[in-house]
Formats: C-alpha cells, structure tokens, sequence
C-alpha cells in the first residue's frame, strides 16, 4: 500500500439507490489508486467517503486490490543440465531420474547453491570431498555433476544398492549410517531420503529414467 496519501471526504447528496451506487463506483474509481475506501451515511441522508476514516461511523465500501507478491526463484532450469546429467549417467550407470531426484533435493537445480555447512553447488559437495571427487570449482555444473553421482556411485556399491541407505549416507555421511545400520533418526536425513525417493518416482514415472 502507499503510503502517506489521503484525498478530502467526498459528500454525495440523497439520490435514488441505482444513480447513487453508479455514483459511488465512478467516484471510487477517481480515489487513488491502492487505497480502501471507507463510506456511512449521515441523518439527513448525505453520503461520505474517505480512504482515511476518522470515525467509527465509516463502514468499509470497496477494498484495495492486494497485489501478488512476487515469487522470487533462486531455483536454476534443469534442463540446462540434461547433456552433464546424462553424460554422468552412463558413466557410472545411474538412473537420470535418480540423478536428477537428488539434485533437487540437494539444491533445486541452482548452480550456485551454499548451503549452511558449506556444501556447494548442484549437488552440494562438501570441501573435503572436492579432491577424492575431482572437484577444482565446485560452482562449475560439469565438475558438481560429475562428482556428486561419482560420489553417489560410490555409496550405491558400499550399501549394495540399496537406495535409501546410499542416499541416507549422501545426506549425514556414511560413517553414521554405518553406526545404525539404517536410516538414522535424524530428521533432516529422514525427510531428505523421503523427497529424493518421491522425486526419484516422480521422474521415473515421466520416463525419465535412463
């Protein structure tokens, strides 16, 4: 809304009910614009009008249109990927749609993703993991890709394809997935396994798969 704008009330005389409500409208469209319109009518029958009511007498007319804010998407467009996604996935014979699954999760597809332990990029490398991985610009799309489904290969081996555990470990790191022998009972790697598996549906179901 903006702010600090008023306009002086307006009076409109008794008239009959149809002329007088077309009188209100066309008056109400001459207010200013974003503003809600306040109207009551006096004993002698007069109308008032204002966007700035000073008594209880005034009674709400016509609302403001609330503008839509607007969405703001750090989110990046997939299919910028599709040519390094595939390229990873026959590298290391993975499912695209897998692929693609954990990318979303991880980081909405936005190349430039931080997260607050400082996991970078697509797929959200850690630091340490950035020389086993191949990794020199974690923030390069190519290199993200190739070492996060290298990384993600890995797991898949170490917990002989078992996906919820690879991808439990992806999230909290396998040293603690070793340790229960399950999905830990972590919140955030519980709800991660769960949307990356919901993704991982969604894409295979749309035949993205290989």
């Amino acid at each position: 809304m903006v702010q600090g704008r008023s306009f002086s009330r307006i009076c409109v005389i008794p008239m009959l009910a149809g002329a007088a409500a077309l009188l209100l409208v066309v008056l109400a469209t001459l207010m200013p614009a974003h503003a809600d319109i306040y109207m009551y009518q006096d004993e002698e029958g007069i109308m008032h009008m204002t966007n700035v009511p000073d008594s209880n007498k005034f009674k709400l007319f016509m609302r403001e249109p609330r503008p839509k804010p607007k969405q703001v998407s750090s989110s990046g467009d997939v299919r910028l990927y599709d040519g390094m996604i595939s390229e990873a996935a026959k590298l290391y014979e993975l499912e695209v749609s897998l692929i693609k699954a954990v990318m979303k999760v991880e980081s909405n597809f936005n190349p430039n993703a931080v997260s607050v332990k400082g996991a970078k990029g697509l797929m959200q490398i850690m630091p340490q993991n950035y020389d086993s991985l191949d990794i020199r610009n974690p923030f390069d799309p190519r290199e993200n890709i190739m070492g996060g489904v290298k990384y993600l290969k890995q797991l898949l081996e170490r917990y002989e394809g078992r996906k919820h555990l690879a991808l439990a470990a992806y999230n909290c790191g396998p040293d603690t997935v070793d340790r229960y022998r399950t999905i830990p009972p972590i919140d955030e790697t519980e709800q991660y396994v769960k949307k990356v598996l919901e993704y991982y549906k969604v894409y295979k179901a749309k035949g993205i798969s290989t």
